[in-house]
């Protein structure tokens, strides 16, 4: 997956106005990608590679692939692949990317890979005993555990720790919970993790004398967090109508108003995961789980809350950062058999699954400061209504050398309508 890119740069001035064909040609110097590559991109999943990867398969669906453009990360060039039907996410990620490199781009760090595995454990009669036998016991249950690793543990990864909680009182009497922390290295870890606290849970009933329930993974990972943060100059944020500062102290007020009402944290959070997701779906990782782990932690102080921060710096800077659980693999799952995954990780050029989450936190955090940059100001329907202007303009019926001719007059009429799209289109054809 290494490729030298020393020379090249993610910021592509007017990459939305090229054609496709224009913009697989940067991909394929950017990526060395071959023709094999660009077919996959034409046809990316056959209904029989489909057949491989889920039950029931009767066909495949679709999502538009899209390529961020600008990002600037721990000063490597990104181009960033990104999987999703709603329209103004890409380009508003690309152009809150640029914004980011008037002071050098996105700084990220991550922590290691580690994946937590629960064991529910009941029917104790000493849960105080119980819980002190598992900890005097966790370097053997911790072994036990890597015997079933592969080449997780080959690659240096494996079993860490042990943790035991207990709840004394719950509707089903005392309740052991133990939590298995193991490092997955570059996989997600799902499965993974599922068959470590499955192999030792006959040894946990032994030494607690208790009955196991459940044992799962959580996707709850706070113990592999991404964080990612980065700096606007207030120049970048001047347009007609607008100082730098004027713009500035308007996103730090909406931010706060993330902060304390869970109502405005909720969508907050969902611009972020806009982002997130579409990066994540691209190559192949579990959205849903990346989702369910970016919640809980908001949620995590008892209030629900955003996952971004935002301030005013003393020299008029915008700061502002993000931390999430980011649980994400390179190796194994759909990433290893869905030929436009494959692709994906190639043209993001990541090395590891840490650097592939530092990535999506970047991600997240360029997404935020988009959609509420335009909140602040223009509202954020404005770049959503051109978009859905030239859906509309397609439904109607228009060729591709008509569409933007509709969506102009459209947008210039504020009169965004199906029929106004079809009566334009008459107007054209006749």
């Amino acid at each position: 997956m290494k490729n030298q890119r020393h020379n090249q740069t993610s910021e592509i001035s007017g990459f939305y106005k090229k054609t496709v064909t224009e913009r697989l040609e940067i991909l394929r110097k950017w990526a060395n990608i071959d023709e094999e590559d660009l077919k996959t991109l034409e046809d990316s999943l056959t209904v029989n590679e489909a057949n491989n990867m889920i039950e029931n398969v009767v066909g495949t669906f679709r999502l538009p692939l899209g390529i961020g453009t600008n990002f600037r990360i721990n000063n490597k060039e990104y181009l960033i692949p990104m999987a999703i039907e709603e329209p103004s996410v890409v380009a508003a990620v690309s152009y809150a990317a640029r914004l980011f490199r008037s002071r050098g781009g996105i700084t990220t760090r991550t922590d290691s890979s580690i994946i937590i595995g629960q064991i529910q454990v009941l029917e104790l009669k000493d849960i105080h005993s119980a819980k002190e036998k598992i900890l005097a016991n966790k370097q053997v249950l911790m072994e036990e555990a890597n015997t079933k690793g592969g080449t997780i543990i080959d690659r240096g990864g494996g079993s860490r720790d042990i943790e035991v909680t207990t709840y004394e009182n719950t509707p089903i009497g005392p309740m052991m919970v133990i939590h298995l922390l193991y490092d997955t290295q570059d996989a997600m870890g799902a499965n993974t993790i599922n068959t470590a606290v499955e192999h030792i849970a006959p040894h946990v009933e032994k030494l607690s004398g208790g009955r196991v329930n459940l044992r799962i993974l959580s996707n709850l990972a706070d113990r592999r967090l991404a964080f990612a943060e980065g700096r606007i100059k207030p120049e970048a944020f001047e347009r007609d109508g607008y100082t730098g500062e004027e713009v500035i102290d308007s996103i730090v007020e909406a931010a706060v108003f993330a902060e304390i009402d869970p109502y405005r944290a909720t969508t907050h959070n969902k611009g972020i995961m806009n982002g997130i997701d579409a990066v994540i779906i691209a190559t192949g990782n579990d959205w849903r789980a990346v989702e369910a782990g970016a919640h809980a932690y908001a949620a995590r102080s008892g209030q629900y809350r955003s996952l971004t921060t935002w301030k005013k710096e003393a020299n008029g800077d915008l700061y502002g950062s993000i931390e999430l659980p980011m649980a994400v693999g390179i190796v194994g799952g759909a990433t290893r058999v869905h030929p436009t995954a494959q692709l994906a990780l190639k043209i993001l050029g990541v090395d590891s699954a840490q650097e592939l989450a530092g990535v999506v936190a970047a991600v997240g955090l360029a997404q935020n400061l988009a959609a509420i940059r335009a909140l602040a100001t223009d509202g954020i329907q404005q770049g959503h209504m051109r978009m859905h202007a030239r859906q509309l303009a397609v439904a109607a019926g228009a060729r591709s050398d008509q569409v933007m001719q509709i969506v102009d007059q459209m947008i210039d009429e504020k009169n965004i309508r199906l029929e106004r799209a079809k009566e334009i289109l008459n107007s054209l054809n006749n």
